[in-house]
């Protein structure tokens, strides 16, 4: 699963540069770092629930 995540957060960076280096695209790096922010939140949750011990 986190290896998914990875994948997608350099898709949504790869986005996120090409948006903002070609002209008339802005509206993808701005889509690109939406996501880009969405998924690292949403695989930092996950990293810290896996770490944390379970309880009874």
């Amino acid at each position: 699963m986190l290896r998914l995540l990875g994948l997608l957060l350099v898709i949504w960076l790869a986005f996120t540069v090409i948006g903002a280096v070609v002209e008339g695209l802005f509206w993808l790096a701005v889509v690109g770092l939406i996501f880009f922010v969405g998924t690292a939140a949403l695989g930092w949750n996950k990293r810290d629930h896996k770490s944390l011990p379970r309880g009874r």
